[in-house]
């Protein structure tokens, strides 16, 4: 875990509970205003569309990028912290 980002590496800590989207690495200020708007206000509703796509993280960045305005970089990231923590607890 040495070389994570202090944001992963606080997501990775501890279950998801009731934690907001914004908690997830690589979701801006503005990527997570957008996904609130689509109805993805928590970290858990967001990673069920992680799981709903297979955790497929190619369609899950595919889907962020079109569907909620993420850049590359973000859909990366996010992709990638919920695929680790989908590691660390399931």
């Amino acid at each position: 875990m040495d070389n994570l980002s202090p944001k992963l590496r606080a997501f990775l800590s501890e279950p998801i509970g009731e934690k907001d989207v914004s908690w997830v690495d690589g979701v801006s200020h503005e990527l997570a205003v957008n996904l609130v708007t689509k109805g993805f206000n928590k970290a858990y509703i967001l990673l069920g569309q992680f799981l709903l796509m297979h955790k497929s993280e190619a369609e899950f960045q595919r889907w962020l990028i079109c569907c909620c305005g993420a850049t590359e970089c973000e859909a990366q990231e996010s992709s990638n912290c919920l695929k680790e923590w989908c590691a660390c607890f399931l």
